[in-house]
């Protein structure tokens, strides 16, 4: 399918597909002839898989350190994301970066609750 079947089939747009190949996340998809991408089913699979992590609060360059085992996910079911090797590849899973993310998020609620419990206090004061 072009571009802009498979963008509309993952929920995304023509412009997204481009940068996750750019950056990595999604390997080089066939072309034309005349030079356009043409996704495959397994692709679309993967752009959701994709987008449903950076939905979830991972960035492109937490996925882009692993972007090999991506295509893992789009198994039915899923494998789990820790360290296992279910492909017998032996690398690491998506464990580590999601664990780092976590800690960022956990961080910045942190912050974010010390900033509100401040700015309570603040508003009790006032006049």
């Amino acid at each position: 399918m072009r571009i802009g079947d498979a963008a509309a089939a993952a929920g995304t747009t023509a412009r997204a597909l481009r940068l996750y190949e750019e950056r990595g996340l999604l390997p080089p998809v066939a072309r034309t002839p005349s030079g356009q991408r043409r996704y495959a089913d397994t692709e679309v699979a993967l752009v959701r898989v994709i987008r449903e992590l950076l939905a979830l609060g991972l960035t492109i360059e937490d996925l882009r350190t692993r972007a090999d085992r991506l295509p893992l996910l789009t198994r039915e079911p899923a494998p789990a994301c820790g360290p296992v090797d279910v492909d017998g590849s032996g690398g690491s899973g998506l464990a580590p970066v999601v664990d780092r993310r976590i800690a960022a998020l956990d961080a910045e609620i942190a912050r974010l609750t010390r900033r509100r419990d401040e700015l309570a206090l603040r508003a009790r004061r006032a006049p």
